[in-house]
């Protein structure tokens, strides 16, 4: 059995056998039904199997041509082998992944494989000896043996702390083959509730679990489907938001690509609940794979029956449509998501009405983001105790994490509400490399803030991390080290948020662009200073914060409340560096170019004359074979001194 922490599937196989009798199109079956499912669960394999992650994570890496090369090697050796494509397991610092199962003995992973050392890792896993340098782990199943001195996966320290119940499939099973989903649990809970429940105990259900959006602000799921559900309607809508369009977020991308079935499960439920015939998948047009795995998804669904007319011979009719957006992070908004499938600006609008009274064309609509609709199968099936068995007071079940940044292990990353900060980073994630030191972690995108040192052991969930000015937001947790400049970050999230302002409001568009500039003059040196500008500087400074909170309680969506939090979330958290940038115009991290010094070690210079040469301000002076130095009045500060000497005599301050 799996280890209940990876995979919630409880191993029930007469149901899953009942379903597969019930579809239109039935796979064809040999010998007992129970060997068939074990074939399909990899529980029983006859011939060589060879797994890759071909996720878009996987793809950058290089698994493309690894691939490749593992058909090359196959076809010279005359090995008989399956090659199957899955999405990543989450542990994306190790792309390209690789992962052989021999018949009667469990699966292996390997990390880094690349066509350069392809061929020596499978001569040797092919010779029944496992490279130690390359190994993850095995994956952990009773019913086969297992390799000896090879950890198992589940005990290595990225995913021993993790509850992976949404990323349960994601890498290990192929994410574009219905049977392999079904045998793993798929669709129980859709033939349960079109067979067993009233549209109101759906919604019931998902009220007990205490399942929250993942989306952002962290409703109630359950209630915001009762009230599409009590409203009045001849049509109603429901929406998948597959945007994504945070800034080092890519869950919702990486659960689509390695498990869609998982997604179409949770969005047809959704929509039988509220009483929907006709759901949307909002998704970016930057995700290709995603979305042509999504589309074999919802095809092959509709050819078994779970999709179309008369699903199970329920009655109930669902067709599920994919509406591609061209990247605006406002469409990320609900409102304006809706115009733009209703092929109108994706621009927001007041409200009330709210989208489950009126929504997309007029009508009662809900939309929930990929994660939220990918728990729904899990808890209808297995009850909302189940859900509420882990998590916190007021934030139940799991949540999953893009990992990134300064970090030694970047992935996806799913946990238990409840974990702590400092246990993502630090155990899961591996800490800080290279010997530096933690200074902060982005949460919650643009909207979101960061979370200094000393509230590293803050437990994750809605609440806590609204209390040090952050929000739960998608998902994307970005890493920062003491190299990382805070208020450049600020600049840059404000840089984001400017440019992607939809520009309907004015407290957001305006004030944006204000708030962007002042963040620039606290960047500026004072040799690009001239006139008043020193004087209209600190004027700017002193009104952040005003303008800060006006656009907060001015701006008319839920975006441009929340555009100042990168400021105000810095501002709180390191203020003496904002301070050191105001005052003393100097950037501790050495990020900001504009506030740099740069000096020449007479000692170490040997007078080359390669700076001089390169200084287009010729602020550098020395003769040949003599130590040179700069005139700082001439200087421009463009580093290029710094970045062609050769012999490090040139520091910058």
């Amino acid at each position: 059995m799996a280890n209940p922490k990876m995979s919630p599937f409880s191993g029930n196989d007469s149901s899953i056998i009942e379903l597969f009798n019930l579809l239109k199109v039935v796979p064809q079956k040999n010998g007992k039904p129970e060997k068939w499912l074990k074939k399909l669960r990899r529980e029983v394999v006859e011939k060589p199997v060879i797994f890759i992650g071909t996720g878009t994570c996987g793809l950058g890496a290089g698994a493309g041509k690894t691939l490749n090369r593992i058909y090359e090697y196959l076809k010279e050796k005359q090995i008989e082998a399956d090659v199957v494509e899955v999405g990543c397991i989450g542990l994306c610092v190790d792309e390209p992944i690789v992962e052989v199962q021999f018949p009667g003995k469990t699966r292996v992973a390997f990390r880094k494989v690349t066509v350069e050392n392809l061929d020596s890792i499978l001569d040797s896993i092919f010779s029944n000896t496992i490279p130690p340098d390359n190994v993850i782990g095995q994956h952990r199943a009773e019913c086969l043996e297992s390799w000896e001195n090879v950890v198992f996966i589940d005990e290595h320290p990225f995913f021993a702390p993790q509850t992976r119940w949404v990323l349960a499939n994601c890498g290990v099973i192929d994410p574009v083959n219905i049977d392999e989903y079904i045998a793993h649990g798929g669709f129980r809970a859709l033939s349960k509730v079109v067979s067993s429940y009233t549209r109101e105990e759906v919604c019931n259900i998902l009220v007990e679990s205490g399942l929250r959006g993942r989306g952002g602000g962290g409703f109630l799921t359950g209630m915001k489907w009762k009230f599409a559900l009590n409203t009045e309607a001849d049509q109603k809508y429901f929406i998948c938001n597959a945007d994504e369009g945070d800034p080092g977020a890519f869950m919702d991308r990486a659960v689509i690509e390695g498990d869609p079935f998982r997604l179409v499960e949770g969005l047809a439920i959704a929509a039988y609940a509220i009483g929907a015939n006709k759901a949307y998948v909002y998704i970016r047009a930057e995700y290709p794979l995603a979305i042509k795995r999504l589309k074999a998804a919802i095809k092959k669904s509709t050819e078994y029956g779970l999709l179309g007319k008369n699903i199970l011979d329920s009655g109930f009719d669902l067709q599920i449509i994919i509406k591609m957006g061209a990247g605006a992070f406002v469409c990320g908004e609900e409102t304006a998501l809706i115009h733009s499938i209703e092929g109108k600006r994706g621009m927001p609008r007041p409200r009330p009405p709210f989208p489950t009274d009126s929504g997309l064309f007029n009508k009662p609509t809900v939309i929930n983001n990929v994660e939220t609709l990918a728990n729904v199968p899990n808890i209808v099936y297995n009850g909302s105790e189940w859900f509420r068995s882990i998590g916190t007071e007021k934030s139940k079940g799991t949540k999953v994490f893009a990992l990134s940044g300064k970090i030694s292990r970047t992935g996806l990353v799913e946990v238990a509400m409840g974990t702590t900060l400092r246990a993502i980073i630090e155990n899961i994630g591996g800490g800080i490399p290279n010997g530096k030191k933690y200074k902060a972690v982005q949460i919650g995108g643009p909207s979101g803030g960061c979370i200094p040192q000393q509230h590293l052991d803050i437990e994750i969930d809605y609440e806590s991390l609204q209390m040090v000015g952050a929000i739960m937001g998608s998902g994307g947790l970005v890493v920062m080290d003491e190299d990382t400049c805070m208020v450049d970050v600020a600049k840059f999230f404000m840089d984001f948020i400017q440019r992607e302002s939809c520009g309907k409001c004015i407290p957001c568009r305006e004030g944006t662009r204000r708030m962007l500039e002042i963040m620039k003059r606290i960047t500026r040196g004072r040799r690009n200073e001239s006139g008043t500008e020193a004087l209209e500087r600190f004027k700017g400074i002193m009104y952040l914060n005003r303008l800060a909170e006006v656009i907060k309680d001015t701006s008319l969506c839920g975006l441009g409340k929340t555009a100042p939090n990168p400021v105000l979330s810095t501002l709180r958290w390191f203020r003496e560096e904002y301070e050191t940038h105001i005052f003393e115009r100097k950037c501790p991290a050495g990020v900001c170019t504009e506030l740099l010094t740069y000096e020449i070690d007479a000692e170490k210079c040997i007078g080359c004359t390669l700076c001089a040469k390169n200084c287009p301000s010729d602020a550098i002076m020395g003769k040949l074979k003599t130590p040179h130095y700069i005139i700082p009045d001439k200087c421009i500060g463009c580093g290029q001194c710094f970045e062609v000497c050769r012999f490090n005599a040139v520091t910058k301050k």
